[in-house]
């Protein structure tokens, strides 16, 4: 199978995962290419959910086409669940996000989901996460001395360019990206890499406005594809 049939295969299978859940709520959904994949096979059953919450301008665009009804994350307390990719998963199912840029919004949606699931194929399932660069979204201004600070806990920070040219990636909240590769996302080193997230913040006023080394294993449901369908449910309290 190729890479589209692949993350059609797991799409697929999270579709049937949230279309067991109780009709009339509203779902979360992710951004990316196998985000987009679930998007499409999800839309002939849209009239079970009354509505959705997308984490990204792009993602928003696609529902509407299908015509979903998009519902904007302050309008809603709880979701059943968020659907959504990973740049890298681990076997306790922390997570990398970010490579399609719409990191913060990805965890903001992601924080009121009672569970996530996680589609991908077996490429992205690590021992340890920091093989693919840990994105964090900044304020413009802030770039430089966050890149400083990141290179002080032994990254390697590049600030995101959009495709062909010199300038910087936007995201949807007009913030940048700077990719941190060379951090070593082990369970030893994963309490030192936050405690330094949050002394930057401390001290740099919340310049950084979101790292996404995603913690939320807590509801996890991971669909993975290894030339055929494996499911793993983690049966974890949820984080308050």
């Amino acid at each position: 199978m190729d890479q589209d049939q692949l993350k059609r295969l797991v799409a697929e299978a999270a579709r049937d995962a949230v279309l067991a859940l109780a009709p009339g709520q509203v779902l979360g959904i992710g951004t990316g290419s196998t985000a987009n994949w679930f998007i499409d096979v999800l839309a002939p059953h849209k009239a079970h959910f009354s509505g959705v919450v997308s984490s990204s301008v792009a993602s928003t665009q696609r529902l509407l086409k299908h015509g979903f009804y998009v519902i904007d994350a302050n309008q809603v307390e709880t979701l059943p669940a968020y659907v959504d990719g990973a740049d890298e998963i681990n076997p306790s199912g922390h997570m990398i996000k970010g490579g399609g840029g719409a990191l913060t919004r990805e965890k903001i949606v992601a924080s009121l989901a009672e569970q996530f699931i996680c589609i991908c194929d077996d490429s992205k399932q690590v021992a340890s996460l920091g093989n693919f660069p840990l994105p964090l979204e900044v304020i413009p201004l802030a770039e430089a001395s966050v890149s400083r600070a990141m290179q002080a806990l032994g990254g390697s920070p590049r600030l995101r360019l959009m495709a062909g040219t010199s300038d910087p990636f936007v995201t949807d909240n007009g913030g940048w990206i700077i990719d941190v590769a060379g951090l070593v996302l082990c369970k030893a080193n994963q309490c030192r890499i936050r405690n330094g997230f949050d002394a930057i913040r401390r001290k740099r006023n919340i310049h950084v406005i979101g790292e996404n080394l995603q913690l939320i294993n807590a509801r996890l449901l991971a669909i993975v594809c290894r030339h055929h369908l494996e499911t793993h449910t983690r049966n974890v309290p949820r984080r308050k």
